[in-house]
């Protein structure tokens, strides 16, 4: 299985070739400069990887939730590539992905959506693998459902956003908390390749990105109206 994957939907700009398990990856928090690493990366891993595009089985991409821009980003690369090289798609959910940044268990992976809310996920996490506890949803973090039980292991930026709101909702649920981690692209190609084996790859045109927002960006007098209530 040999997969070329992106995920920009945070700060965080990476990308990752998988190549029969081996996993090479190059990321770093790049705010505003996905657009210009992302391309030259893959070019660079696949050379590293000693692969030329055509022994590709796939593209792999974070699909979102995340920052409207590097979605849109992410998908588009993916789409391009794809249809140029005749090549499926596996889409993978970036909250998923973030969630195999914590240890195996039950998951909750939040990633700050801004204007007071957040992008959160349940998930079963283990080995390369992150099945889904029900639907994701961009939420207040303050009303955010409580989870059953405890010995959750929370992980993602959405756990400090918003004064960390996510975090005292849920304290009691908590065992651990990771407020840094990031999506990363070579977790997005280990579910790609366990979603590929399973069948889940699309055609590059039936691609959809996962916004979760129905409005992903605010007029001036929604800002202006959102500066005020916050005081």
């Amino acid at each position: 299985m040999r997969l070329l994957a992106f995920e920009t939907a945070t700060e965080a700009c990476s990308v990752a070739v998988l190549d029969d398990g081996r996993v090479l990856e190059r990321f770093e928090v790049a705010p505003r400069r996905h657009a210009s690493l992302a391309l030259p990366w893959a070019e660079a891993l696949l050379a590293e990887a000693g692969l030329a595009r055509s022994q590709l089985d796939a593209i792999a991409v974070g699909r979102g939730p995340g920052a409207f821009t590097g979605v849109r980003l992410a998908v588009g690369l993916a789409q391009g590539i794809a249809l140029a090289l005749d090549l499926p798609v596996v889409p993978v959910s970036t909250l998923a992905a973030l969630a195999l940044r914590a240890p195996a268990g039950r998951v909750i992976a939040a990633i700050d959506a801004r204007m007071g809310e957040v992008y959160l996920g349940r998930f079963e996490v283990a080995r390369d693998a992150a099945g889904p506890i029900g639907a994701e949803c961009v939420v207040r973090p303050d009303a955010a459902e409580l989870p059953e039980g405890t010995g959750w292991h929370g992980v993602g930026t959405g756990f400090d956003a918003v004064d960390g709101a996510l975090r005292q909702r849920l304290g009691a649920a908590l065992a651990t908390v990771d407020a840094q981690a990031l999506p990363r692209a070579a977790d997005v190609a280990r579910l790609a390749a366990r979603a590929f084996a399973q069948g889940a790859a699309v055609a590059p045109e039936c691609l959809e990105p996962a916004y979760l927002r129905d409005n992903v960006a605010l007029t001036l007098a929604e800002q202006e109206a959102l500066r005020a209530a916050r005081g």
